[in-house]
């Protein structure tokens, strides 16, 4: 276990063990005695793929050491399925069920992201800690606190849940998984670049607080897991075992921090957005990392506009004098969201992050009197746009909104309605406030 991975989960709430690396398939009974002491029971949740991936041999490993295992897959005919708030009650209502038979048994997800995220807020739902046994390096979820799940009316939203008490992640197993899951991880695990640039802009402009142990957590070791993307395509051992931590570390920060704040930023609206529309390419669904992805090559060149203006030049009058009075803003973010399942959410999240103009000079005047020492961070924290293109593509992942069947229009209407998705403070909203989110947007897609 490295230095950093064994930091993390000093800090972790939830999670006492994580173990990364070929093979480490076999460890599972030795993970299920220590982390659940005195249990003789396992119930396995799969989908068909992950049950033949690392299922069936989990369920044999663990019965040869003297535990009574039952199983439930989801969508036994194989059909591709979102975490969807209805699966949630079906996992929930098996493991009820398995208790009354075989007596509290301990829920081991088999699987990746969505398997993961509805054993997840199932058990958590029933109070009983779980074990998963990673099938795919394609998501941060796996270690994080909380499960992203479409709600009964269609939004996405992470529901309260503790994490997995122990994590098994076989780098053998995820070798067998598609190529586009590695991709999927990779382009989310990029992510967390521009994700952090937004904190550090928040922080600096007194819209959120610090926390420098999760913020270490994640960006600390985020050079290193990401500096490979040849590796990580190949599936070589050691690049693709740093990028599989990397993956952890975001979860165990969030975990810390009880916030998704260090691991993602403006970039993952517009994955909710798509999600919420039920948006598929194809015919099929596209995955959440490779949404998110493309809107991090696009972050990327946004955050290219912003440093490429000087803001100790910012025209503060005109922009407080632009700014619209609460009754306006309000018509405008309930206008944002008007014939979706869930009217409100843009009035309530935009309320929540709203300052009246003499807040907004304040904010505005941080920048404008701080703007060298703010750059600096932010420089620091960035990649090029063209370098996180080169990596997303060295991994199989797309980069531009056509690749996932998004125009690029859409995709700037799209930018209004992200800004006032979330009452998380980031890019986008500094730039709504100083009145060039729009412009720097249509440059971004290169849409003028």
């Amino acid at each position: 276990m490295s230095t950093r991975l064994e930091e993390a989960l000093k800090t972790a709430t939830d999670t006492r063990e994580c173990v990364i690396g070929d093979g480490v398939l076999t460890e599972t009974p030795r993970v299920f005695a220590e982390q659940f002491p005195g249990k003789k029971n396992a119930f396995i949740v799969a989908d068909p793929r992950t049950w033949a991936a690392a299922g069936e041999k989990t369920a044999a490993l663990l019965e040869e050491a003297g535990v009574s295992v039952g199983k439930y897959i989801l969508e036994p005919g194989g059909k591709t399925f979102h975490a969807d708030y209805h699966y949630v009650e079906e996992v929930r209502s098996v493991l009820q069920n398995a208790d009354a038979a075989s007596g509290d048994p301990v829920p081991v997800a088999v699987g990746s992201g969505v398997v993961n995220d509805l054993t997840k807020l199932a058990s958590g739902d029933l109070g009983v800690p779980y074990l998963v046994c990673a099938t795919a390096a394609s998501v941060d979820g796996y270690s994080s606190f909380g499960a992203s799940i479409r709600s009964p009316e269609g939004a996405k939203k992470t529901y309260a849940c503790p994490a997995p008490r122990a994590i098994i992640a076989d780098l053998d197993v995820m070798r067998t998984a598609p190529k586009w899951m590695a991709a999927s991880g990779f382009a989310d695990l990029l992510a967390k670049v521009p994700a952090g640039a937004d904190w550090i802009l928040a922080y600096e402009l007194g819209a959120t607080p610090w926390h420098e142990r999760a913020w270490n957590t994640v960006q600390g070791g985020l050079p290193e897991a990401l500096c490979n993307p040849e590796g990580v395509a190949a599936m070589e051992t050691e690049p693709l075992r740093k990028f599989v931590e990397g993956l952890m570390l975001g979860g165990f920060a969030m975990q810390d921090m009880q916030s998704s704040r260090p691991a993602s930023g403006a970039e993952h609206m517009f994955s909710h957005i798509l999600e919420m529309r039920d948006h598929t390419y194809k015919g099929d669904i596209v995955p959440h990392g490779i949404q998110v992805g493309v809107y991090t090559h696009f972050m990327a060149k946004f955050f290219e506009q912003i440093l490429a203006f000087d803001y100790t030049k910012l025209d503060v009058d005109a922009c407080v004098a632009k700014w619209p009075e609460w009754p306006e803003e309000e018509a405008i973010a309930r206008k944002l969201f008007e014939g979706t399942p869930f009217p409100d959410v843009g009035v309530t999240t935009t309320k929540a992050k709203y300052l009246d103009k003499d807040g907004l000079r304040a904010q505005l005047m941080i920048a404008k009197t701080r703007w060298p020492e703010i750059k600096a961070r932010l420089e620091k924290q960035l990649l090029p746009a063209k370098e996180v293109e080169r990596r997303l593509r060295v991994v199989g992942a797309p980069a531009e909104p056509e690749e996932i069947g998004v125009t690029r229009q859409v995709s700037f209407e799209n930018v209004n309605v992200a800004a006032h998705m979330r009452d998380r403070y980031n890019s986008l909203d500094f730039t709504y406030r100083t009145g060039q989110m729009n412009e720097f947007a249509r440059k971004a897609f290169g849409l003028e």
